[in-house]
């Protein structure tokens, strides 16, 4: 994909039309809003929590923590903001995708202390995201990675 530099400006609301390559920063409202870099035109919301996204600021550049998959819409685009800089990541597959969604929501019932009980509470799991050759159920791996 193409190189692209975002500019940001700090504002008390996300206004009702976000601008190309620029990207929102709400403070009082921990938010986060840009175009999707790939020029889908679609609306990207980035909560800043502790199980969300982070945004760090150094001064002259913003950088978010993690990526930004946007895997809801048709586009699927997936990158990184690093310093106003758009770095691009391969599409993932649907598989993958799938695990990550299971990983983000443990992380995030783990965070607000509802996660199901387990064998150690301080543990979060350590999941390997890997083409697997031999087709497996969702579901399936699932169950494997929960026993």
């Amino acid at each position: 994909m193409h190189k692209i530099t975002l500019k940001y400006k700090f504002v008390e609301y996300i206004p009702d039309k976000l601008e190309d390559v620029t990207v929102y920063i709400s403070i009082p409202f921990t938010t986060v809003a840009h175009k999707c870099c790939c020029g889908c035109g679609n609306e990207v919301i980035t909560p800043l929590s502790p199980t969300d996204w982070e945004l760090i600021f150094d001064g002259e550049s913003i950088s978010l923590y993690p990526s930004i998959g946007n895997w809801n819409f048709a586009c699927k685009s997936h990158y990184w903001i690093e310093h106003n800089m758009v770095k691009w990541v391969p599409k993932w597959s649907q598989d993958r995708i799938n695990v990550k969604r299971v990983h983000d929501t443990f992380i995030r019932e783990k965070y607000l202390g509802s996660a199901k009980s387990r064998s150690d509470q301080n543990e979060i799991p350590n999941i390997q995201i890997a083409e697997n050759k031999t087709k497996k159920s969702l579901w399936k791996k699932l169950r494997e990675w929960l026993s």
